[in-house]
């Protein structure tokens, strides 16, 4: 699982059956200021986030299948919640 900010949407002329009926997001990981974040990714979305939300994202293909109940699907992201908030406390 990860967190990441919804920063766009992926428009496309033929879509393939495994995507259909869903949308898919560009998603920005979120990390901390001390660490590197990597790039940019795609995901599909599982619910109804925008862009500019907060979302939990499973990057992981066999999940992410078994969420969409799709075991053949060519998935490997899908968006599965909206953050309302993150809480970070420091361990010193």
């Amino acid at each position: 699982m990860e967190l990441g900010k919804v920063v766009g949407t992926v428009v496309t002329s033929v879509g393939h059956d495994h995507y259909k009926n869903r949308r898919i997001l560009i998603v920005r990981p979120l990390s901390l200021q001390s660490e590197s974040t990597s790039d940019d990714f795609i995901a599909l979305d599982n619910s109804q986030a925008g862009i500019g939300d907060t979302v939990l994202v499973l990057r992981e293909g066999t999940g992410a299948r078994q969420v969409l109940e799709n075991p053949q699907g060519s998935i490997i992201s899908v968006i599965v919640g909206i953050i309302d908030s993150v809480y970070l406390e420091s361990i010193d």
